[in-house]
């Protein structure tokens, strides 16, 4: 059965994430979210030869972001009643807003929140997901149990290749997932070179310049227009170890790219989307670890999210296990990274409806969970912090 007792590490690995401060109202205090999730970043960071305490979080230090149910620490997420339960849409994007009419079928808009707000109480969730979906605005149900019709990496052996010492990987990705999956690679030793579309550079640099440049340090960075240069992109991908990319394969696939016939050729490739790569779906790290049900439901019962964006990290850190693997291996993969499946993983046999089962105890601006064990009854919740002070 289901359970939300936590174990002393799963409460050490949370309080000591960054991503438990962030979780909660700004006038309350922090709170623990379901789940093993900070546990599987220690555990997966420790196989790549790595100790990043403070990774969950890390965005959220650099950009200086806290608490702030029931918005987002972004404040672009939030999560909604419907007619039979809950739905979680971000409005990140200035395209999402300029789709909030359609998506609530009015072309009077005073605030678009409310709009959304209105429109999603009188909807089932399906309904609601389904016109998500349907005008590509991110978002989704969230569910009592997580989903469980695929797993997180899904890996095919297609081709084959020469293992090298010092691999090169190509970097197609923006934002954080696959950012921080190069970053780790990067640290492991791989060389790194990331790749920009001039028509539409990656936009964490409109975020924290230096989070960006944590994640991108020691990178070789091309610029490219990937119409009018396909050519030294192609040269590019046929010379990489192992090519990283985030966008929907059609994006690739409209400039004649096919990720299978470079893995044919010896390249192993690694996706990250949403839902994987036989969906459309798209999302961001708030929505998408809703959608997997890695939200917190305090007493009222009304889900709040969990962290910073935290599909992104977990994501992040699952890809690079799967790609270190991949570039010591003889066989060219394609590896199918799903964000939501990868957060599901992480919430196998938690009480995803209970509220949090640790008593969070506060002095002086800091806090503690209260674990109600004598042995060891107060566990440190630390604030995020950057790189090198968590």
């Amino acid at each position: 059965m289901p359970s939300h007792e936590r174990s002393p590490e799963e409460l050490r690995d949370w309080g000591g994430s960054g991503a438990a401060w962030l979780t909660g109202r700004p006038d309350g205090p922090p709170l623990g979210p379901p789940g093993r999730a900070a546990t599987f970043v220690r555990e997966a960071l420790a196989t790549l030869g790595l100790e990043i305490p403070g990774l969950l979080g890390e965005r959220a230090a650099y950009a200086a972001l806290g608490r702030n149910a029931p918005w987002s620490c972004g404040g672009a997420f939030r999560i909604l009643p419907t007619r039979d339960g809950w739905l979680g849409v971000s409005l990140a994007r200035p395209s999402d807003l300029e789709l909030v009419p359609a998506l609530v079928e009015s072309r009077t808009i005073a605030e678009p929140w409310e709009a959304v707000g209105a429109w999603a109480e009188v909807a089932t969730g399906a309904e609601a997901a389904a016109r998500l979906r349907l005008l590509g605005i991110p978002g989704g149900v969230v569910p009592d149990v997580p989903p469980s019709d695929r797993s997180g990496v899904k890996v095919i052996a297609t081709g084959s290749r020469q293992v090298t010492e010092d691999p090169l990987v190509v970097d197609l990705t923006s934002m954080w997932a696959g950012p921080l999956c190069a970053h780790l690679l990067g640290l492991g030793g791989a060389r790194i070179v990331k790749v920009e579309a001039t028509a539409r550079p990656d936009g964490a640099r409109s975020g924290a310049p230096a989070f960006f440049e944590l994640l991108h340090r020691g990178h070789a960075h091309v610029d490219l227009d990937f119409h009018a240069d396909i050519a030294p992109l192609r040269e590019l991908i046929a010379s990489a170890d192992l090519v990283l990319e985030a966008s929907r394969p059609r994006a690739l696939r409209q400039l004649g790219i096919l990720a299978e016939e470079a893995v044919g050729e010896g390249t192993s490739w690694l996706s990250i989307t949403a839902h994987g790569r036989h969906s459309d779906a798209v999302g961001f790290g708030d929505d998408v670890a809703a959608s997997a049900g890695l939200v917190v439901r305090p007493d009222s019962g009304e889900p709040i999210p969990a962290g910073d964006a935290l599909a992104d990290p977990l994501t992040g850190v699952a890809a690079a296990l799967a790609a270190r693997d991949a570039l010591s291996s003889e066989e060219a993969r394609l590896i199918d990274v799903s964000m939501l499946h990868v957060v599901a993983e992480t919430l196998e046999d938690a009480d995803l409806c209970a509220p949090p089962a640790v008593a969070v105890r506060g002095a002086d601006g800091r806090w503690w969970f209260d674990t109600g064990d004598e042995g060891v009854r107060l566990m440190p919740v630390e604030p995020p912090a950057p790189r090198g002070r968590s």
